[in-house]
């Protein structure tokens, strides 16, 4: 499982920081490496990012649990 939630997280990085050049660039780096925004490519690397950001749900869980 640690081995899922660190892929995840990675993931999920890599997803924050193409959003944040989105942002601040207007710059979509996802759509670039894969063939643009409507491309098949793009809309799975943005279904794995969202489903990676759902996983990650389980360690902002257990983080919080271990801080109360």
């Amino acid at each position: 499982m640690k081995t899922l939630q660190t892929i995840a997280l990675t993931l999920t990085i890599v997803g924050a920081i193409n959003w944040g050049l989105i942002g601040l660039f207007d710059f979509n780096l996802v759509a670039l490496i894969f063939g643009g925004a409507d491309s098949l490519f793009t809309k799975i690397i943005y279904i794995i990012v969202g489903i990676c950001g759902i996983i990650n749900l389980k360690l902002l869980i257990d983080t919080i649990e271990d801080h109360d």
